[in-house]
């Protein structure tokens, strides 16, 4: 019909063909278009001319009516054609199927098609266009159809449990969730292959034995069943100093140095590998672990517990670069890794070590311990550790499904889970990995059933050793480094999403904090019946990602916006890490489970339906205003310290000037731009979503220092060791490095100043009035 519609406007110019528009878009690296190709019908030549600034093009010009009734004889002619397809094509959409209303689909299908798809009747018919209302509605619909508890206590049996990483049983669950994305039709389904070093218990136990001062046992005080990968394998003796929870602050207000001592510290507050690094900074020579009654109160005294002391991100034995099979693998380890033994005992063990025939001087009332715990040896009694911990090459999986979006499929959200646990691993993996598997379904449902078009992609990622540290997400992010920036917008992480009921948690980019805000304010708790969102101050008590959270390596180290996000208690779930993280002492623990997964569904949800649905990318770039805002309103407090130096912060200032101005001109060119405009939309958001790789330092190499996020990153290179110098020039000048100093505030400076530059555009719009 429409061939016969275009001859028949044809015929009434003379026989000339009507000219289109065509846009070919052809795929750079760096995720643009390389070019547009445009043929401009003939009668509009002048206006394309003055419109792309363009050479004039010799065409022939069309013949000129020259009376004012072959004007109207036409319009009379397109009207009545226009009324006649418009009344033809509703007929036969109204009217029984028909040979000529069906066209090609009279004929049988074709070999190409899916001999398993579903017969037409079994999808209804979707409306042209959903919107955001319609889409909140059908989520909510499909969410209340899903069954997550069964999900979780399926994952949390037999033939998946335990599935430590690269284990047969891990593999398992990784071929079940791969057929799953294939039976839910997704657009593609794949697997990458990576190829790691963990670390795991030897043969030989470890121990940790109390002895006299001339290195004679005195008693044996366990063989720990639980361990810490990635300890350094050593055997160390000395005094023992309790650091309660191991932070630097911890350390400082020790009234006794820690030098040569093995420290002992509580589980809690930071992770086990910032309390290792924490320790080895004051020259401890080993570092015991154990969860305090206080801090744990239903943990049993003899369970055993497990985690890792890497500090940072992925496979250490291959830092920064990805562990495909046949990378040629160099020598190489990465920074993080600790140099001294540390070892997990339990709440008996640390006990027998606080009996006072071998430690005294009870802890600080402040500390708010349960466990009798004492500061220091006494004389004439060490410790002694020894950790046997031996490398293992492990193959690990990480699933993919996709579904490709309509307008630009090469943009995706990213939806991640932890599939690998070190024992059952309900909580830290289970429900994760359920909340992946629902989300991918109803999705998939919604596009082929409801009508739903998203402009972008959406890929669910299941991921293998998130035990030792986000190996397996980290991996993906360093094979494709230099093409996933430009592609993938922001990573939604499902890990750990229900650990109770009472708070809702958010951990995440700035560029997220409105789609987040108004998520808390579409979405009720599933118990109390009232809004997430319930305080107004809430983006102010945002803590940064955890380095045990796949969210981490998204945001610090491929400068892609992420978020985490949690119901969950004001203690931390005592037993992820341990036998006890099962199924049914979750659902003990947590009765409404089914209720508060979906609810967390529906939080993820909304995100992925808000961030694909129209051509504007929604990310709230105005936000890190305030973060520098922040930022220099703590770094003007040394404002003398600056000065006394012979330096000013007037070039941070001006930098920081250059952005606000950036980004109200960002938003600006959004008010003004054409939104039906594929292509400035596209441009437009591309130039959001480089404002977080922007904040990565382009300063410090990413094999030393892999998280370079000046804001959420670690190393010399951030904002918070930038402050941190300039304290320690007011509490020890002998201690300060004032060249460091002097590159921390220069290379800050123009970090700043080269994401304004970025998210200004082209260097012609640049003022350069810096």
């Amino acid at each position: 019909m429409m061939n016969q519609a275009r001859s028949a406007f044809s015929n009434l110019f003379s026989g000339q063909s009507l000219s289109y528009t065509r846009f070919s878009l052809a795929r750079q690296v760096d995720g643009s278009n390389s070019h547009v190709e445009m043929k401009i019908a003939a009668d509009e030549e002048e206006n394309a001319d003055n419109t792309m600034g363009s050479n004039p093009a010799n065409v022939t010009k069309p013949r000129r009516l020259n009376s004012s009734i072959c004007y109207g004889v036409i319009a009379i002619i397109i009207f009545f054609l226009i009324g006649f397809m418009i009344g033809y094509l509703g007929y036969c959409k109204r009217a029984e199927p028909k040979a000529g209303c069906e066209g090609e689909s009279a004929t049988a299908p074709s070999a190409t098609e899916d001999p398993e798809a579903p017969e037409a009747d079994e999808f209804p018919e979707a409306p042209s266009y959903l919107f955001w209302g319609d889409l909140k509605k059908i989520l909510s619909q499909k969410l209340n159809t899903a069954e997550f508890a069964s999900t979780i206590k399926r994952l949390s049996e037999s033939p998946y449990v335990p599935r430590e990483a690269g284990s047969e049983k891990d593999e398992n669950l990784g071929y079940f969730i791969e057929n799953r994305f294939r039976e839910f039709k997704l657009s593609k389904v794949w697997r990458d292959e990576h190829y790691v070093k963990t670390q795991v218990k030897a043969s030989v136990e470890n121990s940790v034995s109390i002895v006299a001062g001339n290195g004679t046992i005195v008693s044996l005080v366990e063989h720990p069943k639980g361990y810490v990968a990635y300890s350094k394998p050593a055997t160390v003796t000395g005094k023992l100093v309790h650091a309660n929870f191991g932070t630097i602050t911890d350390f400082e207000n020790l009234n006794s140095p820690v030098d040569g001592s093995l420290v002992i510290v509580r589980a809690g507050k930071i992770t086990f590998a910032e309390k290792t690094a924490n320790a080895e900074s004051f020259n401890a020579t080993g570092v015991l672990i154990y969860m305090d009654q206080a801090d744990f109160p239903v943990v049993e005294a003899d369970l055993p517990v497990f985690g890792h002391a890497h500090l940072g991100t992925g496979d250490p034995y291959t830092p920064g670069f990805p562990s495909f099979n046949h990378t040629q693998f160099p020598p190489a380890q990465s920074s993080g890794l600790p140099n001294i033994p540390v070892q997990t005992i339990s709440r008996s063990g640390a006990e027998q070590l606080f009996d006072p025939k071998n430690m005294e001087q009870l802890c600080p009332g402040t500390w708010k311990t349960k466990s009798l715990c004492k500061m220091r040896s006494v004389e004439g009694r060490n410790v002694k550790l020894t950790v046997n911990n031996v490398l293992k090459e492990a193959r690990i999986l990480n699933i993919f499904g996709v579904i490709k979006g309509f307008e630009e499929p090469d943009r995706y959200v990213v939806v991640g889970a932890q599939r690998d646990a070190w024992g059952t691993g309900a909580a830290k993996s289970g429900v994760g990995t359920a909340l992946l598997l629902e989300l991918a379904r109803i999705f998939s449902d919604m596009v082929l059933k409801d009508g739903f078009k998203p402009s972008r992609s959406i890929v669910f990622a299941s991921w293998s050793a998130g035990e030792f540290g986000a190996v397996g997400a980290t991996e993906w992010l360093e094979g494709y480094l230099s093409t996933l920036h430009l592609k993938a917008f922001t990573y939604i992480n499902l890990d750990k999403a229900v650990l109770g009921t009472s708070n809702f948690k958010v951990s995440a980019s700035p560029l997220l904090y409105l789609l987040i805000e108004k998520t808390m304010q579409d979405v009720k708790h599933p118990i109390s019946g009232q809004s997430l969102y319930q305080d107004s101050n809430w983006a102010n008590k945002v803590e940064k990602l955890s380095y045990d959270d796949a969210a981490f390596p998204f945001l610090a180290y491929s400068g892609i916006p992420a978020l985490s996000f949690c119901f969950c208690e004001d203690n931390d779930y005592p037993y992820l890490g341990t036998q006890k993280d099962t199924y049914e002492v979750l659902v003990e623990r947590i009765p409404q489970l089914d209720k508060m997964a979906r609810t967390a569904a529906e939080v993820a949800g909304q995100l992925v339906i808000r961030l694909t649905l129209g051509l504007e990318l929604d990310l709230d770039y105005e936000r890190y205003n305030d973060k520098m805002l922040s930022f220099l309103k703590d770094i003007n407090q040394f404002r003398t310290d600056v000065k006394e130096m012979g330096l000013n912060l007037q070039w941070l200032y001006s930098a920081r000037g250059d952005f606000f101005r950036a980004t109200s001109r960002l938003t600006t060119d959004f008010k003004n731009a054409e939104r039906t405009n594929k292509i400035i939309m596209r441009e437009m958001n591309d130039r959001i979503m480089k404002v977080e790789y922007h904040f990565l330092s382009p300063y410090v190499s990413p094999k030393d220092y892999p998280f370079r996020h000046i804001f959420w990153g670690s190393g010399s290179h951030t904002l918070s060791a930038l402050l941190e110098n300039l304290e320690l020039r007011q509490k020890n000048r002998a201690a300060f490095n004032e060249t460091l100093l002097r590159n921390q505030l220069a290379l800050t400076t123009w970090t700043i100043q080269g994401a304004a530059n970025a998210l200004t555009g082209d260097i012609w719009d640049i003022d350069n009035e810096f």
